[in-house]
């Protein structure tokens, strides 16, 4: 008679640490039996110390640009919480100032920080997400583990004065696609997530709410607990059935 075996608890790595989709994916993953691990440029934010003291999540300072800032983070996780079997890339990558300037007026270095930000960091966490999982154990799905990457409506279509953040995008969109090809067939999930929408998260009032896009009314923005629901159901699909691009807009969205 063969003993069942306990399945492997799952190892959560989310970079990109705020109150909106990295919060309520941590709150989430906790609720269903994960080791939580976000990480932030500023792992201090008021945000994160609450995710801490509720839930239990561990704080991580990291540059996600910085391959020597990804590498020790990784190390440290995989020495303090286990090689980690789930990773989302939730950074924007944005800098202040690069929106709504023509081709001929965005700054060559803006432009160079955003790539960097988004597209570069991304790269890097994909990297040692994509070394770490190969040596994980297949659960029961035949899984090693799953790479999810947030990324913008600018991945599916470049918009006028904004040609430094579609670029961006679409090269985020470009490594997702390849690392799936490859990592794929060898048991990783990669999946690229453009969300269409602004994102409004529940503020102290109880609303839901967006810094540019104001209240969310009749749902017209994107609720970070509901796209974190989406990324644990990419976690968990079969693989008969996995998903590469899921894109995310409101009901009231035009596109």
């Amino acid at each position: 008679m063969t003993t069942p075996t306990t399945p492997v608890q799952d190892i959560a790595l989310i970079v990109g640490g705020g109150p909106g989709i990295s919060a309520s994916c941590a709150r989430l993953f906790t609720q269903e039996g994960m080791r939580v691990a976000v990480a932030a440029r500023n792992p201090d934010k008021p945000v994160l110390q609450a995710l801490e003291k509720s839930h239990g999540v561990r704080r991580y300072a990291c540059d996600a640009s910085d391959p020597a800032a990804v590498e020790r983070l990784f190390d440290s996780v995989t020495g303090e919480l286990g090689k980690p079997t789930l990773v989302v890339h939730n950074i924007d990558g944005r800098v202040p100032g690069i929106l709504r300037k023509s081709i001929a007026e965005v700054e060559a270095g803006m432009a160079f920080d955003t790539m960097r930000n988004a597209a570069f960091s991304a790269f890097l966490i994909g990297q040692q997400a994509a070394r770490r999982m190969r040596e994980n154990d297949p659960n029961a799905n035949g899984a090693r583990g799953t790479i999810i990457f947030t990324n913008a409506s600018a991945a599916l279509k470049g918009y006028p004065l904004s040609g430094a953040f579609a670029m961006a995008c679409h090269a985020k969109a470009g490594l997702a696609q390849s690392m799936a090809r490859e990592l794929m067939p060898q048991g990783i999930h990669v999946a690229n997530v453009p969300i269409d929408a602004a994102i409004g998260w529940t503020q102290e009032d109880g609303t839901r709410a967006h810094r540019l896009a104001g209240t969310s009314v009749d749902d017209n923005l994107a609720d970070p607990d509901h796209i974190a629901q989406t990324y644990l159901q990419l976690h968990r699909q079969h693989r008969s059935t996995w998903a590469f691009e899921i894109v995310l807009r409101p009901w009231v969205e035009k596109w």
